[in-house]
């Protein structure tokens, strides 16, 4: 019985120490493939970019989504802008995760790490509560277990979480009439990559490129499209 309990427990453990491992050796391919992209690209699209100027970033939580009609008139808008700037979109998949695949895909070039930005983000929420307790009119705590949740959208609290946890500046190109441009920058200290994200207002995020450097991936499925 004993040595049957022992079998399990170290067939157990030992399954454990594998996953950890895979974990362990995805997220050491993921750090090497982002200091790879980031001394290819560094400042690529932020001197092409320079000229426009930004408007103060507030963290907040989402706002109301806008209806068909609202919705289309401001993707024009936005696709027009990008145009002007000779941006193009990766396209991301409409999925509720769309800010954290976006994230993920100028991080490392894989929107598929967006379970380990979610969680890199959450960390950051968790244990610096004081700097973002205060945008959030809910209770903190149920804030961050509704932002855990796998499709949870992310919102401009998690965006500024996202640059201070990753020492980045996060460029927006916005769909928003008055507001082309967002920079949201992490608090305590300099960054040291940018990270550029179209955001269709609070409808979509999509990973952006100048147009002649679009990856050729795609997503697996249908992005956000009226």
């Amino acid at each position: 019985m004993n040595g049957s309990y022992s079998n399990a427990s170290e067939s157990s453990s030992s399954s454990l120490n594998s996953s950890s491992h895979d974990t362990e050796d995805d997220l050491t391919i993921a750090t090497v493939l982002a200091e790879e992209e980031k001394q290819k690209s560094d400042g690529r699209l932020g001197k092409r970019l320079s000229h426009l100027d930004s408007i103060p970033h507030t963290p907040r939580v989402n706002g109301e989504i806008p209806d068909v009609n609202d919705a289309t008139q401001d993707h024009k808008r936005l696709s027009e802008r990008l145009a002007t700037y000779d941006l193009s979109e990766l396209q991301i998949e409409g999925d509720g995760n769309c800010q954290f695949r976006a994230i993920a895909d100028q991080l490392f070039r894989n929107p598929d790490y967006h379970k380990h930005v979610r969680k890199q983000v959450i960390k950051q929420l968790k244990h610096h509560r004081k700097l973002y307790e205060a945008y959030v009119p809910m209770k903190y705590k149920s804030y961050l277990r509704k932002m855990k949740k796998k499709g949870e959208w992310g919102d401009h609290l998690t965006l500024q979480a996202a640059a201070d946890r990753f020492g980045a500046k996060i460029c927006l190109i916005t769909s928003f009439r008055d507001t082309c441009y967002i920079e949201i920058l992490p608090k305590d200290r300099n960054p040291t990559r940018e990270l550029w994200l179209s955001f269709w207002s609070e409808v979509h995020y999509n990973s952006l490129y100048a147009t002649a450097d679009v990856p050729t991936r795609s997503p697996r499925k249908k992005h956000w499209l009226f």
